[in-house]
């Protein structure tokens, strides 16, 4: 498909500004789009000059609420951010323009720019403390300020008139006799063709797409070199001055302004323009203003409801079309014309290296790297180099430091101690963008792919490096050269799919795919992947090998950390190995797989013995089923994760269920306790088809899971995180609470305090003993001993072990594979969602396949 797709390549994807029907015209839109623009301002500009002064003033409000929403447009629409205080940068406007030609004599002509510039610094300066913070933070800050201008207003004095306002506040007049409310309307009316037409060339600029970039993931927008917070500046800069202009213009509309004119309604109703007409669609405030600004005149003789009836209409169109009316049009011609849009040509697949530039390429250098949170040192003294040209792997168990190493190197995290360079360049201390900038890219655990964007976008905006040029340019984003690279980027990296689709519309693997290709396309010395191959199919899984291969022969330094070690170890030339933060072993992937050090860390010590599966754990042999998984087949998308699991847990029964990182371990866990449900397969518990049930419905049959990382309730006290545990098993609650702080004594020294505040190890003894209150029959235990202390880890399992005397059926799953063997009566090994090995714990710790799917195949590397 992709060669017959390639035979006809071309580049009408960037066809040039002609008239052509459908082609974009100067970055403004279609020959018809621009056709109905100019039509229904030519509409206002007839309306103006004929109707009577009455809706003249409704029409010039009508373009004011239109010049505020576009601004606003930019804020909430593009940026993500949401204001409720730009009726304060309307008043300034407004009271500037007002004082300038009243008190200071000013033209209209040279207050009016003036009031909008100052809008404009207001909102920079607003914007750089108040963008540090998020959602509800952000909104509260925006109304203080609309509060604090309209109360500084009233303490304005002379200049500002104090409760009384400011009044004879003159129109100009404009060629043609126009004078008066007609003036400021015919006036009111351009500035939306002007400000509409900068919004559309924003937003369709290198510009827009940065701002939606940052909206979408802005932690990979760093990571490409975009500043976020300047970005977000400037949004909040140009729709101030939008709000300010249209505020400079209501002054000598209404010949007056007063301070309550400027109050906190004003600022719901623009934020309502917005979302009425249109999230970040073009022509969207212009829409919501004028459903905003008609409809009280059509139901003038309601006005006591005006509130409730704008209150109700926002719920209903967020329910019934949350991407507001134009989203519902859009929506609705789609429908009527049932045809998807036609896919830019995609060459066809190509392994050819040249698309990379040919250059040399620098090594990236750890130096003693530091990092510690509080108390805990994740990462110590960390020393190593990943050489251009050449794949190097740092790999570890659960908690050994690899992500944390990956974001020092990145810029997330700023080292405690130690320095990273590249090549002979410093880059420690440096922010993520900087180092993006500098040549070092990444992809992330969890793809974060610019969703707002076309899968061509995420690559074209990444080659720029963070430097987008004009604000209201659009040249540099379709550039022919830049979006030919881009498909022959993406050809590269195999994706195989449509261009002209959003990125969150991708499935998972082509979101990897996409994500390495937006990586590529800044033309990093090095390459920084986060467990690539999580979630990928085996056959996904050889070609991602291939591809980054290719990458490291092109002469790209690739840092890998990844748990697939089959992967690790066909394709790596050297291997970094971490636990606990230090690095244990280095060299090439058959050094590396031998080094006793490497097994110790990965399999743990205390390696079950025929001695000690010995006559205590012989009557679970011959106990009851208690529950049977069968052909049980899970996953999150199109990709299943477990491929037919089948086995088996009897009553009092210890079972460990051991396997690599991303080989289906909590998948299966999260199946068996509810929270997942099957696609396929069996799950039977005492008799009862728990496939159907709900977690709620599972725990109070007795299958209850202590989940992974503890999740305990960290505003609540230990006492409250504990009784919790009871809320289906009310029965004797407070003995059972008792029986806990036995078997937990660490636990009664923190009684009433915050969860939160507990160390891990106390943590992970409160959620089993939080467990335990739901009276189960059988405990599922995830990962019980990660990112624990020796001590607090051998502290734990003795817990365990003395619930498995007292006939508690356990399954657990731990990275500690050695400590789970000693704790089990029999294992299952699972290696890429099926069941590779099965047995006795000391069977299974005799058997090759453990050491495999830790560690791969030795014949691999």
């Amino acid at each position: 498909m992709a060669g017959a797709r390639a035979a006809g390549t071309s580049t009408r994807s960037v066809a040039p500004a002609s008239g052509r029907a459908g082609q974009p015209w100067l970055g403004l839109g279609t020959p018809a789009q621009l056709a109905g623009v100019a039509a229904l301002l030519v509409l206002g500009l007839v309306l103006a000059a004929t109707v009577n002064g009455y809706w003249v003033f409704v029409l010039a409000n009508v373009a004011l609420l239109a010049i505020v929403g576009i601004g606003l447009n930019v804020l909430i629409g593009l940026a993500g951010q949401v204001s409720f205080g730009h009726v304060g940068f309307y008043a300034i406007g407004a009271y500037v323009v007002a004082m300038l030609t009243t008190h200071a004599g000013w033209s209209f002509w040279l207050a009016w720019p003036l009031a909008a510039v100052v809008g404009g610094a207001f909102g920079a300066l607003l914007a750089l403390p108040a963008l540090r913070v998020k959602g509800p933070y952000l909104a509260m800050i925006t109304i203080a300020f609309g509060f604090i201008v309209e109360h500084g207003i009233v303490e304005g004095g002379d200049w500002t008139g104090g409760q009384n306002g400011l009044m004879g506040i003159a129109a100009p007049s404009l060629p043609g006799g126009l004078e008066g409310e007609r003036a400021m309307a015919v006036l009111a009316l351009l500035t939306v063709g002007v400000v509409l037409a900068g919004y559309t060339w924003l937003s369709r600029g290198t510009w827009g797409a940065a701002l939606r970039a940052v909206r979408d993931a802005e932690v990979a927008a760093a990571s490409i070199g975009l500043n976020p917070l300047a970005l977000k500046t400037v949004a909040f800069a140009v729709s101030a001055v939008c709000a300010a202009a249209a505020g400079g213009l209501f002054a000598p509309l209404s010949g007056f302004v007063t301070p309550h004119t400027f109050n906190f309604l004003q600022s719901i109703l623009f934020v309502l323009v917005v979302m009425l007409g249109g999230v970040g669609s073009v022509m969207g405030p212009v829409v919501g203003a004028i459903v905003v600004g008609l409809l009280p005149e059509l139901l003038a003789s309601l006005e006591a409801y005006r509130l409730l009836m704008f209150g109700g209409l926002l719920l209903v169109v967020l329910w019934v079309a949350p991407t507001g009316v134009v989203g519902l049009w859009r929506q609705a011609v789609a429908q009527l014309r049932k045809a998807q849009p036609s896919a830019p040509d995609m060459p066809a697949n190509t392994t050819d290296a040249t698309v990379l530039p040919a250059r040399a390429r620098q090594p990236i250098r750890a130096e003693g790297l530091t990092m510690q949170f509080g108390g805990v040192r994740a990462v110590a003294d960390l020393h190593f180099e990943a050489e251009a040209a050449a794949v190097t792997s740092l790999i570890g168990p659960n908690g050994a430091g690899k992500t944390t190493a990956l974001n020092m190197l990145g810029g997330f995290y700023r080292p405690t101690a130690g320095g990273f360079a590249l090549g002979g360049t410093a880059l420690t201390g440096r922010s993520s963008m900087q180092i993006a900038r500098a040549g070092v890219a990444r992809t992330y655990q969890t793809s974060q792919l610019f969703g707002g964007l076309s899968v061509q976008d995420n690559v074209v905006l990444a080659m720029h490096r963070g430097r987008l040029g004009p604000l209201l340019g659009a040249a540099r984003r379709h550039a022919p050269g830049l979006r030919a690279r881009a498909r022959q980027l993406l050809a590269f990296c195999g994706y195989t799919g449509r261009l002209d689709v959003p990125a969150a519309d991708l499935p998972h693997v082509d979101r990897r795919l996409v994500e390495i290709a937006r990586a590529l396309a800044a033309d990093p010395d090095v390459l920084l992947l986060d467990e690539p191959a999580a979630g990928l199919s085996r056959e996904d899984k050889a070609r991602l090998a291939g591809l980054l291969r290719r990458i490291a022969d092109a002469g790209v330094t690739v840092l890998l950390v990844e748990h697939d070690m089959a992967l690790v170890m066909g394709i790596s030339d050297r291997v970094v190995v971490l636990d606990a933060g230090q690095r244990i072993a280095l060299g090439p992937p058959g050094a590396v797989q031998a080094d006793p050090a490497v097994k110790q860390a990965y399999l743990g010590e205390g390696l079950a013995t025929d001695e000690t599966v010995g006559a205590e754990r012989q009557g679970a042999a011959t106990a009851p089923e208690l529950l049977g998984v069968g052909a049980l087949v899970a996953g999150y998308g199109a990709e299943p994760v477990l491929h037919g699991i089948d086995l088996q847990v009897r009553e009092g029964e210890a079972v460990a269920l051991l396997g690599a990182n991303g080989a289906g371990k909590s998948t299966l866990m999260r199946a068996l306790a509810g929270l997942h449900r099957p696609l396929k397969g069996g799950i039977q518990f005492d008799g009862r088809d728990l496939v159907p049930l709900g977690a709620e419905a599972t725990v109070a049959l007795g299958v209850v899971l202590v989940p992974e990382g503890r999740q305990v309730f960290p505003e609540l006290s230990v006492l409250d995180n504990i009784r919790l545990g009871a809320f289906l098993q009310p029965a004797e609650r407070d003995a059972r609470v008792e029986q806990q702080l036995q078997r937990f004594p660490r636990l009664r020294e923190r009684l009433n305090q915050r969860a939160g505040l507990l160390s891990g190890g106390e943590q992970q003894m409160l959620a089993i003993a939080r467990a335990l209150m739901s009276r189960p029959r059988i405990l599922l235990l995830d990962e019980p001993s990660l990112g624990l202390a020796p001590k607090v880890i051998a502290e734990l399992f003795a817990a365990l072990d003395a619930l498995r005397r007292d006939g508690m059926t356990l399954l657990i799953v731990d990275q500690m594979a050695g400590l789970a063997l000693a704790l089990a009566d029999r294992a299952y090994v699972i290696e890429d969602g099926r069941i590779v090995a099965s047995g006795t714990a000391a069977q299974i710790a005799a058997d090759p396949a453990l050491a495999r799917a830790y560690l791969g195949a030795a014949e691999e590397a």
